[in-house]
């Protein structure tokens, strides 16, 4: 359960109030190029504090290196990094010891475990995705060399919906604001949408769209462990996740399979298809098309208001969170997205290579 993929490998470590989150990468071949800045520019694309629609807790969420990077190059040996924690407040959960907060995994946790750590949710807590950023950096930095590029953005916050498709927008707009939305009319709506929430001390959640383009045809498994599948298991491990679809997804059931099918046509960079419902994806393995793909992610469970519950004996209880949370996930998912589809690629570029010996 700490672990993730077959060859490019992550393990990862720590809780939320502990020490440190941090990993090890298995599998990254030596020769690769590493620039730290690039690792700490997406670290902070997903650290808290960044702007007033995330929350105040501050963590400057520096990497350190351990091992397995030499000079600015990977060693292939294994690459171990840490991140400190630092401005825990871990007193914010004494008052919920004893409770099950509702839609959190303290009542499942104590169900499989008969422990759990209390504080910020210990190794539930969205804090873990630290190790998988990094190591999506990592990734992303490996198929960038064969020209993949991976691009992740906000397309709605609530009911608050970004109407045009990845092919229709300048997706390095995305940065540019907080919300990360690379259309800005759009964006001042979302970034509404947000506070309003926190001011009534809700939340909200939406989807985030990815695309990957540059990968090659070939990539993926025909049975088990489908390219999409993959995809698929990666986003679903995310916190807060409830939904993925890729290509058409589920607009495309309404589609007969004449409108569907992508016809094959000849190019100049070889064979093409002249649409892409199939999202990037056929019989498991990449066509060579772009990959994209949607990530529905639910309002955050943690409300700042009272709510009813139970206690660890099943006693009527209320539970009065306290503390510093998000009231919209998505603006610091977009980089976590963006790194689990990374480590599901790099995977699978190196199974490629096995797998024509």
């Amino acid at each position: 359960m700490n672990s993730f993929g077959r060859i490019f490998r992550l393990t990862s470590f720590g809780e939320s109030h502990g020490v440190s989150i941090g990993g090890v990468i298995d599998g990254c071949p030596a020769g690769v190029k590493i620039d730290t800045e690039l690792i700490q520019r997406d670290l902070d694309r997903r650290k808290p504090g960044q702007s007033h629609i995330t929350t105040s807790r501050q963590e400057s969420d520096q990497v350190e290196i351990l091992s397995g990077i030499f000079e600015g190059m990977t060693t292939g040996t294994p690459i171990g990094f840490q991140i400190k924690n630092k401005d825990q407040h871990s007193g914010d959960y004494s008052n919920i010891r004893e409770l099950y907060r509702p839609s959190h995994a303290d009542f499942t946790y104590d169900q499989k475990y008969g422990v759990r750590d209390y504080r910020g949710g210990g190794r539930s807590s969205a804090r873990e995705t630290i190790a998988r950023v990094v190591a999506g950096s990592i990734a992303k930095q490996m198929l960038a060399i064969s020209g993949i590029t991976i691009q992740a953005y906000v397309s709605r916050v609530g009911e608050i919906e970004l109407e045009k498709s990845y092919l229709e927008l300048d997706l390095g707009n995305t940065e540019n604001t907080i919300v990360r939305c690379p259309d800005p009319d759009t964006a001042a709506r979302m970034i509404q949408r947000i506070e309003e929430a926190g001011r009534n001390n809700d939340t909200v959640g939406g989807v985030i769209t990815g695309v990957a383009t540059g990968v090659p045809a070939g990539w993926g498994d025909p049975v088990f462990n489908k390219l999409h599948a993959d995809l698929g298991f990666a986003m679903l491990g995310i916190n807060a996740v409830k939904g993925f679809e890729y290509g058409s997804g589920f607009s495309g059931t309404r589609l007969t399979g004449s409108q569907h099918n992508d016809i094959f046509i000849p190019s100049q960079n070889g064979i093409r298809t002249l649409t892409n419902h199939s999202g990037g994806v056929q019989g498991g393995i990449s066509n060579g098309e772009d990959i994209y793909w949607n990530v529905a992610f639910k309002p955050i469970a943690t409300l700042l208001k009272e709510q009813n519950t139970v206690d660890i004996l099943g006693n009527k209880a209320v539970v009065n969170v306290q503390g510093r949370h998000d009231p919209c996930v998505l603006p610091r998912a977009v980089p976590i997205v963006e790194a689990m589809a990374a480590l599901v690629l790099a995977d699978h570029f190196l199974l490629s290579r096995v797998s024509k010996l």
